[in-house]
């Protein structure tokens, strides 16, 4: 089992509406784990519960080997959950340095400005338009610009919902570039996504889930050749 994140028969929603029913899984550690199904099948809301925005009424969510169930988002954060949400999240009106700089407001160490640097560097286009609002940039350089931000909290699991959602095609190969080069320097990812086939294509490993419950689990080739995951959640006839 996972030491670093475990959901254990976790069921889990919104007051009194219940989303998800008595998922279990544990997260592979500095992997990709994609999260794929119809709409309305609870993806992002098991993000958010991860993230502590629900109400668990059964189970428990484990994290570095605690149960988290019902700690608050800020105490998550400090054990290096951290969620990059879907939409645009970051301050329009702010140029990306500002916007970087925000993002380590929580932080009180000497390393923040090259920490900064460090990921300006990393992803050139941020370093090339630091004096630009955030709000011009293009919807992949947005999305950019807020994994970046997520980043320099130094998680342990980056939690990232929907990063293509309304991207053109070239903009979505650059971001699964970039989510590849996190996972590869030791972040672990966990990613709800639209596009199922492309992102079952740079994952580890992948989950199911349809009306709340978890119909498959497996390494990420494994569930994209699966005759019935094909025909029912990737379009293949």
């Amino acid at each position: 089992m996972s030491d670093l994140l475990r959901f254990e028969g976790v069921t889990a929603g919104y007051h009194e509406i219940t989303v998800l029913e008595d998922v279990s899984f544990d997260l592979p550690p500095q992997k990709i784990t994609t999260i794929i199904g119809p709409n309305g099948a609870g993806k992002s809301t098991l993000l958010r519960t991860v993230y502590g925005l629900t109400t668990v009424t059964a189970g428990r969510v484990i994290a570095t080997g605690q149960d988290i169930t019902y700690l608050p988002p800020v105490q998550r954060l400090a054990k290096g959950i951290v969620l990059v949400p879907q939409g645009r999240s970051n301050f329009a009106a702010m140029t990306v340095y500002e916007n970087l700089l925000m993002a380590t407001y929580t932080r009180r160490d000497p390393k923040v400005r090259p920490d900064i640097d460090a990921v300006m560097a990393r992803f050139a286009v941020l370093g090339a338009k630091r004096r630009l609002y955030a709000g011009n940039l293009s919807g992949g350089e947005q999305q950019i610009l807020e994994m970046a931000m997520g980043l320099l909290l130094h998680p342990r699991v980056l939690l990232v919902d929907e990063p293509s959602l309304g991207l053109a095609p070239m903009m979505m190969d650059y971001i699964f570039e970039a989510i590849g080069e996190i996972a590869r320097g030791g972040t672990t990812i966990l990613m709800v996504e639209q596009n199922a086939a492309r992102a079952l294509e740079i994952s580890d490993w992948a989950l199911v889930l349809d009306l709340g419950r978890k119909r498959f689990e497996g390494p990420a080739a494994e569930i994209a050749a699966n005759p019935q995951v094909r025909q029912l959640y990737l379009g293949a006839t």
